[in-house]
């Protein structure tokens, strides 16, 4: 039962490292596991393989509430009603739920002695459940249970990762490249063999589309600068036909820098000034 647990998100693996240095309480660990696995265990025996084990076992009784599973002991390191309400329904995906939300309340506790302590329990709850099985079929049965969207968010978050194709998948614009990185991912996604071909269509047209917005986007920059650079342009043509782009030049050169402002009496500076202003003529010139 041991592979079983190698469903187990990696961030559970992170945490039981940090753990490593206290000794593991496996009282305290089979606690907190049954506080999610063997809800009304003392009435129903088959309650570890109908929560954590297979669905193969039949639905559990209804309700999170716990009953005579720690009567007299502390709750310390129950999960409380609460937290249950959130718990996964399917029986891999709930084990694997209450491994990472015992392994950081137990202290020093990890994946591994989740496993050791608390497989035999499922197996013999399986067994009290009528459900003959061995732990090899167990696992294929397990992985045949995982929903579309588990497998799907599993893989989507591996492929847009930044060494593999990226959040706007530019990485992967063509086939080669992303079916590479994509068979990679679903090799670490277990139990979504059945469900690749749905995802991976998915996800190309998720890439499709992503790609499509990038370009969308570049053309749209490219013509806002054409389109200035055509504005600016027709605003040069007209104040070359009608020499107004000249004409300001010089009012601006005779405001600012003549003494006389270029009045009647002073023919000199608007002749001046007129020379100053010359180059919008040649300007004017060339563009025609």
């Amino acid at each position: 039962m041991k592979k079983h647990i190698l469903i187990l998100i990696p961030a559970i693996l992170a945490a039981t490292a940090a753990n490593s240095a206290t000794t593991c309480s496996r009282a305290n660990l089979t606690r907190c596991l049954d506080s999610a696995c063997a809800i009304n265990v003392s009435s129903n025996p088959s309650a570890r393989c109908q929560y954590c084990g297979t669905s193969n076992a039949g639905a559990p009784t209804a309700g999170n509430a716990m009953r005579s599973i720690s009567v007299g002991t502390s709750a310390k390191y129950n999960i409380s009603d609460k937290e249950l309400k959130k718990a996964p329904t399917d029986p891999s995906e709930r084990y694997a739920w209450a491994t990472r939300e015992c392994i950081k309340r137990v202290s020093g506790c990890t994946a591994d002695d989740v496993s050791e302590t608390y497989d035999g329990l499922i197996e013999q709850s399986c067994r009290a459940a009528g459900v003959s099985i061995q732990f090899t079929q167990t696992l294929d049965e397990l992985a045949k249970t995982r929903s579309r969207t588990s497998c799907k968010n599993e893989i989507q978050s591996c492929i847009i990762a930044t060494d593999r194709c990226t959040a706007d998948f530019r990485n992967c614009d063509d086939n080669a490249k992303f079916d590479k990185n994509f068979s990679a991912c679903g090799v670490i996604a277990t139990g979504c063999d059945e469900h690749l071909s749905g995802i991976r269509s998915d996800l190309i047209d998720q890439r499709d589309t992503a790609i499509k917005n990038t370009e969308t986007i570049l053309t749209r920059i490219v013509e806002s600068y054409q389109n200035a650079r055509a504005t600016k342009l027709n605003s040069i043509k007209s104040g070359c036909a009608d020499n107004s782009a000249r004409d300001g030049c010089v009012k601006m050169v005779c405001e600012n820098h003549m003494a006389n402002k270029c009045d009647a009496n002073n023919p000199d500076e608007r002749s001046m000034a007129l020379q100053l202003c010359k180059f919008y003529e040649i300007a004017c010139n060339t563009i025609k």
